[in-house]
């Protein structure tokens, strides 16, 4: 199986021998140009006859000719594409910076023409950056994924400042070819350059927010949703908050939760206050109270029966309201497992954890149960017995059992020995 070098190689070789450039390598695909780079300065060094020759002029290699003061670059005929390519990645600078010139109307070479504007050679880099200045806003936004990667390098960033002013300016089509790019950098700017331009609705702001797999663009998405969120009607409101309470992602839920209370349906926020994510509960909790709702009643009326909505436990302990810790307290009992981990963390939160209560829990068949033990036995660690912890350490103990030991006893400094099949 070729590597990227390898393939990177084997694509200078192919240009060297007067392959087509869009037949040498992918041309669509930023990391072939930079191979290409990389490729083409690695074997001008361990095979120089590749790109240096005395070919007729007829020939389709490069030649390059000392004069009596400075090198020259002359090529026997009019130099295509491919010789070109080779010539913009050479070592030599005083190469590089002589393709360049003949890099003008050459679309095809656009993407060595950044690369250059990166160059460590000054001259070399301030002519590729003029001809880039000249280059229509169209053309740089096809190399959008190239201009960010170079972006990331020393002098990187006058193409990539280029490229954003570019579409920053340009038609809105430009920017909003490139929301469902690929890559993952080009698809964050022009998604940032929607949202500052406001070229999209909140309804499809929301969307994808939702859908995205990107977090940076479901957060930024999400926020200008909610911040175009207007005076809209009851359908009109739903169609942006009902993406984002649909969401998997829990900050795209909070966010819709939080526009519950900008579109003044602070009851709608209550379903969430038993949200598996903590930060979806907190946004759910803050919704209810600005709507004039204390959030802890409901909590307590939902563990009565918390078997339907086990956060309600931990939902409760989030309200920090010490006089629920009984009530919380005794749902360390319950025969669900999922309440009696919430229970757990509802403790933690609480501040009233008591280490006689949780410690018969090491023992739990819930692997999530032993884990908030643990979680909640740490900083007590010195008042669990070791034989307790040893004998949990033994073989035919479920692994969640072993691993709560282990940490256990090296909290206390205790070197634990882990048994192969843990």
């Amino acid at each position: 199986m070729l590597t990227s070098e390898d393939e990177s190689y084997e694509a200078v070789r192919r240009l060297a021998a007067g392959v087509a450039l869009d037949q040498a390598l992918d041309v669509t695909d930023p990391e072939s140009w930079i191979g290409l780079d990389f490729g083409v300065r690695e074997l001008a060094w361990q095979r120089p006859e590749l790109f240096h020759s005395n070919a007729s002029p007829s020939g389709r290699r490069l030649s390059w000719v000392p004069d009596a003061s400075l090198p020259t670059v002359t090529w026997h005929h009019r130099p295509g594409d491919a010789e070109l390519a080779l010539a913009l990645c050479h070592p030599d600078g005083r190469i590089r910076e002589a393709a360049l010139d003949h890099t003008e109307e050459r679309p095809a070479l656009l993407a060595l023409v950044v690369i250059r504007c990166a160059d460590w050679a000054e001259p070399v880099r301030e002519r590729a950056r003029v001809l880039l200045s000249e280059t229509p806003p169209h053309r740089l936004a096809a190399h959008a994924a190239l201009t960010l990667r170079i972006g990331r390098r020393p002098r990187g960033g006058f193409a990539q400042e280029l490229l954003t002013a570019a579409l920053r300016a340009g038609p809105a089509a430009q920017a909003e070819a490139l929301l469902d790019s690929g890559d993952r950098a080009t698809a964050r700017l022009a998604h940032r350059i929607a949202v500052e331009r406001r070229l999209l609705p909140a309804a499809r702001l929301a969307q994808t927010a939702a859908r995205h797999r990107d977090v940076v663009v479901q957060d930024l998405c999400a926020e200008a949703a909610v911040a175009a969120l207007g005076e809209g009607t009851f359908d009109e409101v739903t169609e942006v908050v009902a993406p984002l309470l649909g969401s998997r992602q829990p900050r795209v839920r909070s966010a819709g939760v939080t526009a519950l209370r900008r579109a003044g349906r602070h009851a709608d926020a209550e379903p969430y206050l038993t949200d598996r994510s903590a930060v979806v509960r907190a946004c759910a909790r803050w919704v209810l109270r600005q709507g004039g709702t204390d959030p802890a009643p409901l909590y307590r009326a939902l563990c009565a029966d918390p078997a339907a909505r086990p956060a309600a436990a931990v939902g409760l302990g989030e309200c920090r309201v010490p006089e629920d810790a009984d009530l919380v307290r005794a749902l360390l009992a319950h025969p669900v497992p999922g309440v009696r981990a919430r229970a757990l963390a509802g403790l933690r939160a609480l501040e009233a954890v008591r280490v006689d209560d949780i410690q018969p829990l090491l023992d739990d068949p819930s692997a999530a149960v032993v884990r908030q033990a643990t979680a909640a036995l740490l900083p007590w660690a010195d008042c669990v017995p070791q034989e307790l912890l040893r004998g949990l350490l033994a073989e035919d103990r479920p692994r969640h059992q072993r691993i709560a030991a282990v940490r256990l006893l090296r909290a206390v400094g205790v070197h634990a020995w882990i048994a192969p099949r843990l």
